[in-house]
């Protein structure tokens, strides 16, 4: 019943022990970070309820607390805050100590068009699949955001969720049913493309992208937004 409590507070502890590291001071941030991870996890809990209620997937009750919101258990609103706050915080990390690893605009453009492309083939072969289109969408538009995005966040970020890849793809194995007897989450194949890495469905690489990826966008907007304010 707690491993799904115990996975993501493995996955906070680190990261929020480290935001008051003197050389990151990530801490100081928060006032960006958290309305960003608020607002984009609001349009995410609510694609999530919806697919759970269409039966895109659910979750098992023998490894989640007895306390649904909306027919979602607790832990899963919390993911939605807590991963994305720990993958902000690599991307940050990285960003701080290795200010130089970010990919240059032009590879940067033709990978940004090519994830593009790859998308849009990708729904249309799969227009079928509830969660194939609903992830590839999100991917689509975050990708062409980017495109506008006078900050290139997503140079380094090519780069940094190749770091972020590594606990994700730990995390996620268990929550699909990697090393455990049955699934935390469990997916319905009718509505995915049925190709997975490991027992993670090959959206979820997809939908993780695109969520930490609307943050990055997001935050410096919200920063700019605040800093007027205060300046009036």
């Amino acid at each position: 019943m707690w491993l799904y409590s115990i996975l993501l507070t493995c996955s906070i502890s680190l990261p929020l022990i480290l935001s008051f590291d003197n050389k990151l001071q990530f801490y100081k941030k928060w006032k960006f970070i958290f309305p960003s991870i608020l607002f984009v996890a609001l349009f995410y809990i609510i694609g999530d309820i919806y697919l759970t209620s269409k039966g895109v997937w659910g979750f098992n009750s023998s490894y989640h607390l007895n306390l649904l919101i909306a027919n979602l258990p607790i832990e899963e609103w919390l993911f939605f805050i807590i991963i994305p706050y720990a993958c902000l915080f690599l991307h940050e990390s990285l960003g701080l100590y290795f200010p130089g690893l970010k990919l240059n605009q032009v590879l940067s453009n033709t990978i940004t068009v090519s994830l593009i492309l790859m998308a849009v083939v990708i729904i249309f072969f799969y227009y079928h699949r509830s969660y194939t289109v609903y992830i590839f969408s999100l991917v689509i538009i975050a990708l062409l955001l980017s495109i506008l995005d006078k900050t290139n966040a997503i140079r380094r970020y090519f780069v940094s969720f190749i770091l972020i890849l590594i606990p994700f793809v730990i995390v996620n194995a268990i929550l699909t049913g990697s090393f455990i007897h049955q699934e935390v989450v469990w997916y319905n194949n009718q509505e995915n493309m049925g190709i997975r890495f490991l027992t993670i469905p090959i959206e979820d690489f997809g939908y993780a992208f695109s969520m930490i990826l609307y943050n990055l966008l997001l935050i410096p907007r919200i920063e700019n937004i605040i800093k007027k304010i205060k300046i009036r």
